[in-house]
């Protein structure tokens, strides 16, 4: 992972300061640059779909910003959330799969 994420200390750093030095320092210094281990794209399709499955929606988007920058297309977006609908629910896959145009830019 080439940029260091600051989302934790920006928008907890005061509040929950050491939540957000994990939430930057270890999740996504530490765990998301292990690239040896699982790919950027490949750790991308993971979160969404573990997002997707917990109903965590608004982590969604963001997510789904991240795949899409580490090579997860729309049609493979669209093929991992028909396939999560039939096993966490029809109304998350709906709820993803909005999400999901607008990221992709697709009405």
């Amino acid at each position: 992972m080439s940029n260091k994420v600051t989302a934790g200390r920006d928008k907890l750093g005061k509040f929950a300061p050491q939540f957000a030095a994990f939430n930057d320092d270890v999740l996504f210094g530490e765990v998301w640059s292990r690239e040896s281990e699982l790919s950027p794209r490949d750790r991308s399709i993971v979160t969404i779909s573990a997002l997707i499955s917990a109903g965590s929606f608004e982590q969604l988007s963001v997510h789904l910003k991240k795949a899409k920058a580490n090579g997860v297309t729309k049609d493979e977006i669209v093929e991992i959330i028909t396939q999560l609908a039939f096993y966490t629910g029809w109304p998350k896959a709906w709820s993803a799969f909005n999400q999901a145009k607008e990221i992709f830019n697709e009405d």
